[in-house]
């Protein structure tokens, strides 16, 4: 006996959404890296630790941080994941790393000089866009017809 779609919908946005936490995971740990380069010397990875979750110089960071934070905990969740659900997440973290045009300029300005001067970001951000490309795009809102006159 088959399993029903809704289940291999689940399975098959489930599996995307762990890709892309991975992915997220590598490009986090490369922005921190870079970001800890033109910091300055640190000391322990606590230090480090500290540095990242407290001084202003990382505080950019948090965002893509807790969008990760709340993927993870979605993810441990037994409801469903629908193609809307991962299509949410994708625009999430579009908002934060492009190309979506309402996306968190802030963020988008320190992330695109890192992607500017890091080719390892560069790497593992093409890895990041890779991924969601493979989750549905967000439509977008048609404009309204005008009645013929």
């Amino acid at each position: 006996m088959s399993k029903p779609d809704h289940t291999l919908n689940d399975q098959a946005e489930r599996a995307k959404l762990n890709a892309l936490t991975r992915a997220l995971r590598d490009l986090h740990k490369q922005l921190i890296h870079v970001e800890t380069q033109y910091f300055g010397a640190v000391g322990s990875p606590l230090e480090l630790l500290q540095l990242v979750t407290n001084h202003p110089h990382f505080a950019w960071l948090q965002k893509l941080s807790g969008l990760m934070a709340q993927l993870d905990e979605r993810l441990d969740e037994p409801e469903a994941i629908t193609p809307e659900v991962a299509t949410a997440y994708r625009s999430a973290i579009e908002a934060l790393i492009g190309p979506s045009e309402e996306g968190d300029q802030e963020f988008r300005t320190k992330y695109n000089a890192l992607l500017h001067d890091a080719p390892e970001i560069v790497m593992v951000h093409g890895a990041v866009r890779q991924l969601l490309g493979a989750i549905a795009a967000p439509v977008k809102p048609q404009a309204e017809a005008k009645p013929a006159a």
